[in-house]
């Protein structure tokens, strides 16, 4: 670390104080999460550099996982440390933890209420205007250059039509794209402002890294955390059981995930509903619960592990169930986002700065957008084609709300608000 890196003397006070402020108000996704830290943190109280920060958000970018929760345990330890970038991880996920338990309990007990139902109708032909919008963003954002088409077209395709799990999708499109920028490194060089032509790269090394035991030691305490909460579940439930099934299945989730939270969505689809954990209705449902939400949208989980239990509650009450697969699911879902910035954090500029790594994960990056486009299919044909016939008012809705996203930048939090007011309506009449 450089001197001209170096953070000031913030206390774990000021900074715990930020960090809870922050888990209330966390709103509009990843780019809005980390506009608000930028914004906060750079520009606002001048805590850490503008350097320092799009290095770290580089770091957190190659990384699976939702990244701007990542981000906010990064700074929270460059500024306090391991404690630091606890509190930081806690404090942003906490309110949307309590808030999600709530709602998740509202759609499993109350959701067959009619009115209520008709408000979770409209909301749930709402989520899919809002894949459709994702989908167009991330299109902008990852496929920078024809080739990258080919990820996406490929990925689609390999999905839709082959049945290939995401998990091999991403390890297929990480080697595509190393290939490809072996092949054509212009297409992931860095260019000269105004111009086409690469800037050269300056030979750069790095001194003062730690030992691999960081490494080692890091993963090893980790490790011991998770078996701490999943052991025990293991030995008085049994393998069997839903909730062991959720640990272990959550806690693969967030290796595989590259692509932040509409890549565990594909994930959770491809798994959880053919597991019988969960509807195709529930499960736009819950991300349109998500989105209301502050904290990252990946929170979707937790809506996932609460369903689950709920509807298979073993020797559990049905509350105590969800309650369990919610906070379980939560606990394995972002543990190794902590133990990715813990244990890589001191080799940052090493990681971003390899070459390897980052054309394949821009080739990941274009790959999940054939990703995000099968989940849009999924969940546009199960929407308007339920098993009761054709239905009108979620097309009429959904078409709706993409305008209002699209042409009218409506905010998340209206547009989900006044789409359950148009189920509420429409069940009334």
């Amino acid at each position: 670390m450089s001197e001209n890196d170096a953070a000031p003397q913030v206390s774990l006070r000021q900074a715990f104080l930020y960090w809870f402020k922050l888990g209330f108000i966390n709103f509009g996704g990843p780019a809005g999460q980390i506009a608000m830290m930028h914004k906060n943190l750079v520009d606002g109280r001048a805590w850490i550099s503008e350097k320092v920060f799009l290095r770290a958000l580089n770091f957190c970018m190659l990384l699976p996982g939702p990244e701007a929760h990542q981000l906010a345990v990064y700074i929270g330890w460059r500024l306090n440390g391991y404690a630091g970038g606890i509190i930081a991880g806690v404090c942003f996920l906490l309110p949307s933890v309590f808030l999600m338990l709530f709602l998740s309990w509202l759609a499993a007990a109350k959701g067959q209420v009619p009115l209520v139902a008709g408000i979770f109708h409209g909301i749930a032909a709402a989520v899919v205007a809002i894949v459709i919008e994702a989908l167009i963003r991330l299109s902008k954002k990852s496929l920078r250059h024809p080739a990258l088409y080919a990820f996406a077209g490929g990925s689609f395709a390999l999905g839709q039509f082959f049945g290939v799990s995401f998990p091999v999708i991403v390890v297929l499109a990480g080697l595509a794209g190393v290939v490809l920028g072996r092949l054509r490194p212009d297409i992931f060089c860095q260019k000269k402002p105004g111009s086409n032509e690469c800037l050269l790269d300056e030979p750069q090394t790095f001194t003062n890294l730690p030992p691999l035991s960081h490494l080692v030691k890091m993963v090893g305490i980790f490790v011991l955390i998770w078996l701490a909460v999943v052991a025990p579940v293991f030995a008085s439930l049994g393998m069997a059981d839903t909730l062991s099934q959720i640990c272990v299945f959550f806690s693969k989730a967030p290796f595989v995930t590259f692509g932040g939270a509409y890549a565990v969505l594909a994930y959770i689809v491809e798994h959880a509903v053919s597991l019988g954990w969960l509807t195709e209705k529930e499960m736009l449902l819950g991300l349109g619960l998500a989105e209301t939400t502050p904290g990252p949208l990946i929170m979707v989980t937790q809506f996932v592990g609460f369903i689950a239990a709920w509807n298979q509650p073993g020797n559990l009450t049905q509350l105590t169930a969800g309650i369990a697969g919610g906070l379980l699911t939560t606990f394995t879902t972002f543990l190794p986002s902590f133990m990715f910035i813990f244990a890589g954090a001191p080799y940052i500029e090493a990681i971003t700065s390899n070459k390897k790594l980052n054309a394949a994960l821009t080739g990941i990056s274009g790959a999940v957008v054939g990703v995000v486009l099968k989940i849009g299919v999924y969940f546009a044909w199960n929407t308007f084609f339920p098993v009761t016939g054709f239905d009108v008012f979620a097309v009429v809705i959904a078409i709706a709300a993409l305008v209002a996203l699209v042409r009218f930048k409506l905010s998340m939090h209206a547009l989900v608000g006044l789409s359950g007011l148009a189920g509420l309506l429409w069940q009334m009449v």
